[in-house]
């Protein structure tokens, strides 16, 4: 209860902008309807919103369950992070197995405790992407063969833009800017990336077309709308057969999942 206050409306809710009161709640989530009992990593790691990352997932079954996916489900997770969060979920809500990658090895650490204290190893596999620079290049092998990736790419350029996007949403919460502190944490690795999220998108497309008979869907969340129309040109030119597009909206945030197959 340290991180619950009663409003000036009277109605008792969680301090949104401290960083551990964000992770405790989210935590709570896990436990009471998900049934992961141990999930902790450190406070320095992005703190994923539970109903955000729930709602990827749930949109991807969909997506195979249209796609008529009767047989066993193996989804590629690209960049697990600290906190497993995505390969957690998906096996919980439907028995899913994961393979998750990370360029962090202390992450990967963090990730694997949590596979293994909650008795995932059977269902969750970890692999290091040694290359910063590639993203399905030196982790996925020859004889792999995944239903679908997902992945939540770094939205920023820069820690300036993250710390400009971070202090607008502070202020948002009538909060003080002054030593701006992000509400969901968060590393460089998980945060920015050169070229932003642009960039990044727009290798993971080119890889996916190298590994095309290995994957039945690759997908991706984008956080930019504008972008979309890029990722089509760019996917139509790679040779995709199909391209889908997901909106996806939890409170204020609007986001999208696109989805490709070169199938």
């Amino acid at each position: 209860m340290a991180f619950v206050f009663e409003n000036d409306h009277g109605i008792k809710t969680i301090d949104f902008s401290n960083p551990k009161g964000v992770k405790a709640l989210n935590t709570a989530l896990l436990v009471t309807h998900y049934g992961i009992k141990f999930w902790e990593f450190p406070d320095a790691n992005l703190c994923p919103p539970i109903p955000g990352r729930v709602d990827y997932i749930h949109h991807l079954a969909d997506l195979l369950k249209i796609s008529d996916v009767h047989k066993e489900v193996t989804i590629l997770d690209v960049g697990t992070g600290a906190t497993c969060i995505y390969p957690i979920l998906g096996h919980a809500e439907y028995n899913w197995k994961f393979i998750g990658t990370d360029i962090d090895k202390k992450s990967l650490q963090h990730a694997q405790e949590i596979v293994s204290k909650n008795t995932l190893d059977h269902g969750i596999t970890l692999r290091h992407q040694e290359n910063p620079l590639h993203i399905f290049n030196g982790v996925i092998k020859p004889s792999d063969r995944f239903t679908a990736t997902l992945c939540n790419p770094p939205f920023y350029k820069s820690e300036v833009e993250a710390i400009a996007a971070t202090t607008r949403k502070l202020k948002g919460l009538n909060k003080n800017e002054a030593g701006v502190v992000r509400n969901f944490s968060g590393t460089h690795n998980e945060l920015w990336y050169k070229g932003g999220e642009k960039a990044f998108i727009h290798n993971y497309l080119y890889e996916s077309a190298q590994f095309k008979d290995q994957c039945q869907w690759f997908t991706t969340l984008v956080s930019k709308k504008d972008l979309v129309r890029g990722i089509k040109v760019s996917l139509k030119k790679l040779g995709a057969t199909e391209i889908k597009v997901v909106n996806m909206g939890q409170g204020n945030k609007i986001s999208r999942i696109v989805a490709w197959t070169f199938l």
